[in-house]
């Protein structure tokens, strides 16, 4: 064998053992730094069932474990104490961490009461107002809410949309919708609104006739609405601007119009007056009387007066009945 080969394959095996030497030492100094570094936990409250809306922690509902420090939950609480006899206002699924958005304070209540957020209302309404969509309304939804009825000094009953986008508190004694989505078993809906809309809707279900409109929970837009009434639905639009024509636009609910103002009727007019014919008064003939003194003896005398025109010498003659004028006497002119 030729002696160059050896020397070159001699050389190359120490190589090849140099190096396998050095990656040994390098792989194993760091395995040992690695295996002997410390983390540092911290434990968490989490519920050890599914917990339900409404109802209220107990010790058995949870646990404490330990999880990775950098990992803990912002609102997390490490002591049991902490969360007993509190409130659930929001459904926690089992193994989930409690954190503050899930549970009210303590004292704050049991049911529905914890779940109202300050400064905002629930109001009740009954199941037969809710025709339409009954049994669909659950817990965490959102409705609009429509009114039926005839509004001061309106001429036909309407429909107008007076609450949009409200949520739904509650179903009956249901807090939380059902897990398949199936109709629930009711007889009340629970809605959070403000203190000026529970007002409106305590007047509605007063005045008229309430109805709620399901909503896509997406859907927030609010947009006002015309409403609609009886002349929209039967008549046409001819006939509505002759009926508000004759007796008065109809009125919505949450804009009162101002009624029209009054016409002045005119004035009477003057009469033609008649005057009466000309009736000439009649005046008594007063006789004339003479004294006639013959001697001693005085005596009065009455003698008729003569009528114009008449012969002194003739007797007065009477006016015909027939109105024809007097005959003239004989011999005058």
């Amino acid at each position: 064998m030729d002696r160059r080969f050896i020397t070159v394959l001699g050389v190359s095996l120490l190589f090849a053992l140099v190096v396998s030497g050095i990656f040994y030492q390098l792989s194993k100094g760091g395995g040992g730094s690695s295996s002997t570094a410390v983390v540092e936990t911290k434990d968490l409250v989490v519920a050890t069932k599914p917990l339900a809306v409404g109802s209220t922690l107990k010790a058995e509902d949870v646990k404490l474990i330990k999880i990775p420090a950098s990992a803990f939950p912002k609102g997390g609480f490490s002591k049991l104490e902490e969360v007993v006899d509190r409130p659930i206002i929001s459904n926690i699924l089992i193994d989930e961490p409690l954190v503050e958005g899930r549970i009210a304070a303590k004292g704050a209540g049991m049911g529905l009461a914890p779940i109202i957020p300050t400064g905002m209302r629930a109001v009740s309404l009954k199941v037969s107002d809710v025709v339409g969509v009954v049994g669909f309304v659950q817990p965490g939804l959102h409705v609009d809410v429509l009114v039926t009825g005839r509004p001061p000094k309106a001429t036909a009953t309407m429909t107008a949309t007076v609450l949009q986008n409200i949520t739904v508190l509650s179903s009956g004694q249901a807090l939380a919708p059902d897990a398949k989505g199936q109709a629930i078993n009711y007889q009340s809906v629970t809605l959070l609104v403000t203190p000026t809309q529970a007002e409106i809707l305590t007047l509605a279900q007063t005045e008229g006739h309430i109805q709620l409109v399901l909503r896509n929970s997406r859907d927030s837009e609010v947009k006002p609405t015309p409403g609609s009434d009886g002349y929209k639905l039967y008549g046409t639009a001819a006939d509505r601007v002759a009926a508000e024509r004759m007796e008065g636009p109809n009125i919505d609910l949450a804009e009162p119009v101002a009624p029209k103002p009054r016409r002045r009727a005119p004035p009477p007019r003057a009469e033609a007056k008649v005057r009466a014919p000309f009736v000439p008064r009649l005046v008594p003939e007063v006789p004339n009387e003479i004294i006639m003194i013959r001697g001693d003896k005085r005596t009065t005398e009455t003698v008729a007066p003569a009528r114009p025109g008449a012969n002194r010498n003739q007797a007065p003659v009477d006016p015909p009945l027939d109105g024809t004028p007097n005959p003239k006497p004989e011999g005058t002119p």
